[in-house]
């Protein structure tokens, strides 16, 4: 199987998303993810998920200007373009 870029779209559920992510790098693929909606709460499942992105190589960005301090802010041009350049989106 050849390497895939995987965008993952934490919309919902960040936690989830951040499990989702790490664990599809697994197969070797490349996968990004990008928070939106709201800033990611601040809670002990999060804070274990954010270790599993660490260990994975994932670093994470974010459209929510309030975590541009501590993410890469992408606009709303900027996120259509790595939509349309991965492979496959997930959006959780």
């Amino acid at each position: 199987m050849s390497e895939k870029s995987i965008l993952v779209l934490a919309r919902r559920d960040h936690a989830e998303a951040m499990r989702v992510a790490a664990g599809l790098t697994i197969f070797g693929h490349r996968v990004d993810l990008v928070f939106m909606t709201e800033p990611v709460a601040e809670t002990e499942e999060n804070a274990a998920n954010a270790e599993l992105l660490e260990m994975t190589g994932i670093a994470p960005q974010t459209t929510v200007p309030a975590m541009a301090g501590e993410l890469p802010l992408l606009d709303p041009p900027a996120l259509g373009e790595r939509m349309r350049d991965a492979d496959f989106v997930v959006s959780l």
